[in-house]
C-alpha cells in the first residue's frame, strides 16, 4: 500500500508541475490570435483610410477642374462681349454716310441734340392684320403711314408710322412709331416711339430718344430711353444718354453713360425719406 500510496503522491505533483505550462502555452496561444486579429483590424481600417483619401482627392480634381472650365467659359464670355461691343461701335461710327443732303444732314443734328420734334399718336383708325414689305433694294424719300404691319428692309428717309409691328432690318433717317417696334443690325436717325414694347437686337445703331411700356436693348443707342415699364440691358448693349424706367435689369457686359432713374416705380425714394424724416 505505501507503493501506491507513493506513487499517487508522484503522480499528483507531476501533474501540478505540468498545468502551468500547459496554461502558459494556452495564453501564449490566445495572444498570437488576438495580434493577428488586431493586425488584420489594423489593415482594413489602413485600407478604408486610403480609399477615404483617393475619393477626396477625386473630389477636389474634380471641383478644381469644373472652376477652371467655368473660370475659362467666362473668360470666353467676355471676350465675345467684348468683340461684339467694337463691332457695335464701328459699325456706330460708319452708320451716317460721308456727303448726305441738306435735309439729311439737319435731322441727323437735331436727334443727336435729342430735339426731334413731337410726332402726334396713332390714331384710332383700325389696325388691319396686312404687313407691307418694304424689300432691300427700294428707297423711299418721303413719309410713310401703314393701317398695318410694316416690315422694313430697304432704307426711308422720312417719319414712319404703322398701327401694327414695325420690324426694321434696314436704315430710317426718321421719327418712327408703331404698336411694337423690333430692329436687328437696323441703322436708325430719329426716335422710336412704340405704345408697348421695343425690342433692340444686336449689331442695331440708334440715333435718337426711344419712348416705349417695356424695351430690351442689345445693341447702341445715343439717346434717352424713356419706358414707363421695364428697362433691359443686355451683355452687348452700349447707351449714351439717360434712362427712365420703372425698373432696369443691366446684364454684365452692358455700357451705360448716363443716369439711371426708376422714376415710375411703386416707391417713391423723396417721399420714403421724407415720411422718414418725419417720423424722426
Amino acid at each position: 500500500m505505501g507503493f501506491f500510496s507513493d506513487l499517487k503522491d508522484d503522480l499528483s505533483q507531476a501533474v501540478n508541475e505540468l498545468m502551468p505550462e500547459d496554461s502558459a502555452e494556452d495564453v501564449k496561444k490566445e495572444l498570437a490570435e488576438q495580434e493577428k486579429l488586431a493586425a488584420e483590424q489594423a489593415r482594413k481600417e489602413q485600407a478604408e483610410r486610403e480609399r477615404m483619401a483617393a475619393e477626396q482627392a477625386a473630389r477636389e480634381q474634380e471641383e478644381a477642374e469644373k472652376r477652371a472650365e467655368e473660370a475659362r467659359e467666362a473668360e470666353r464670355e467676355q471676350m465675345a462681349a467684348e468683340e461684339a461691343r467694337r463691332r457695335v461701335q464701328a459699325e456706330a461710327e460708319t452708320a451716317a454716310p460721308a456727303e448726305q443732303t441738306p435735309a439729311v444732314e439737319e435731322h441727323q443734328e437735331a436727334a443727336v441734340e435729342m430735339k426731334v420734334p413731337e410726332m402726334p399718336v396713332l390714331s384710332s383708325r383700325t389696325t388691319s392684320d396686312e404687313v407691307s414689305v418694304l424689300t432691300e433694294s427700294m428707297l423711299i424719300n418721303g413719309n410713310i403711314a401703314t393701317e398695318g404691319g410694316l416690315d422694313v428692309r430697304g432704307s426711308i428717309v422720312g417719319n414712319v408710322e404703322a398701327l401694327g409691328k414695325l420690324n426694321i432690318t434696314g436704315a430710317i433717317q426718321g421719327n418712327s412709331q408703331a404698336a411694337e417696334i423690333f430692329a436687328e443690325g437696323a441703322k436708325i436717325t430719329g426716335e422710336l416711339r412704340s405704345s408697348s414694347s421695343i425690342k433692340v437686337g444686336q449689331s442695331t445703331v440708334i440715333i435718337g430718344n426711344i419712348y416705349a411700356s417695356s424695351a430690351v436693348i442689345a445693341g447702341a443707342i445715343k439717346g434717352d430711353i424713356d419706358v414707363k415699364g421695364p428697362v433691359i440691358l443686355d451683355a452687348t448693349a452700349i447707351v449714351m444718354g439717360d434712362i427712365k424706367s420703372k425698373s432696369v435689369q443691366i446684364n454684365n457686359g452692358a455700357v451705360v453713360e448716363g443716369m439711371c432713374s426708376q422714376c415710375y416705380a411703386d416707391v417713391n425714394p423723396a417721399s420714403f425719406f421724407e415720411e422718414l424724416k418725419k417720423m424722426k
